[in-house]
């Protein structure tokens, strides 16, 4: 009988649990210094954040961006953040590349609960047994892969760097434009300027 309502129990918690991946979305290329107020500002125009998990990789030797969980009231407003950070260039906490958004998966969530009627099997395979050479490939795909993502994750942020120095050198560029024209506006040689060029003023 225990058994039973227990069962009934993890179902339930599934269900809300399948609620939650609903109305929750996945975003990435956020800044470190990216907090939960400043993702919920940025998503108020059409979305109502009620929490914000932040995924962070120990295992990786670089200062990359960071990765959300983010959910929100419903699913509705689930798909209009996803549409919006996709349909637009979307950045939030100065970073030099648009954040990219996805819905959730229940994978990705630590807090998940045991899917109801799934049983794990838990054995050890030594050298001999007819599993240990399948074993041994996917120990050594796994290593593969992991080199082969540090040199993307490298790369990345290779490219990160470069389009930041892009951004900054026109930033100051404008700054050096406006900080030329607000002289000129301040010291009276606005008149000197429009004769220069043959521009007509309002007042002339």
């Amino acid at each position: 009988m225990a058994d039973a309502s227990d069962e009934q129990a993890n179902k339930e918690d599934y269900a809300d649990f399948e609620a939650r991946v609903k109305r929750t979305i996945y975003i990435d290329q956020l800044s470190p210094q990216v907090t939960s107020q400043v993702i919920k500002a940025a998503l108020e125009q059409c979305a109502n954040v009620v929490n914000t998990e932040f995924i962070v990789n120990y295992t990786i030797p670089y200062d990359i961006p960071a990765a959300a969980l983010v959910e929100l009231d419903n699913e509705s407003q689930a798909k209009a953040a996803v549409n919006l950070m996709n349909d637009f260039p979307f950045i939030i906490g100065g970073m030099p590349r648009p954040v990219r958004a996805v819905y959730a998966k229940p994978e990705m969530f630590r807090d998940r609960p045991r899917k109801p009627g799934l049983k794990f099997e838990i054995s050890w395979v030594k050298q001999g047994d007819p599993e240990h050479d399948g074993m041994v490939k996917l120990k050594g795909l796994a290593k593969r892969q992991e080199a082969e993502n540090m040199a993307l994750i490298k790369t990345q942020l290779e490219a990160e760097n470069v389009l930041a120095a892009q951004q900054q050198e026109t930033l100051d560029a404008n700054y050096k434009k406006f900080d030329i024209l607000e002289n000129i506006m301040q010291n009276g040689n606005i008149k000197n300027l429009a004769q220069h060029y043959k521009v007509k003023l309002a007042d002339d």
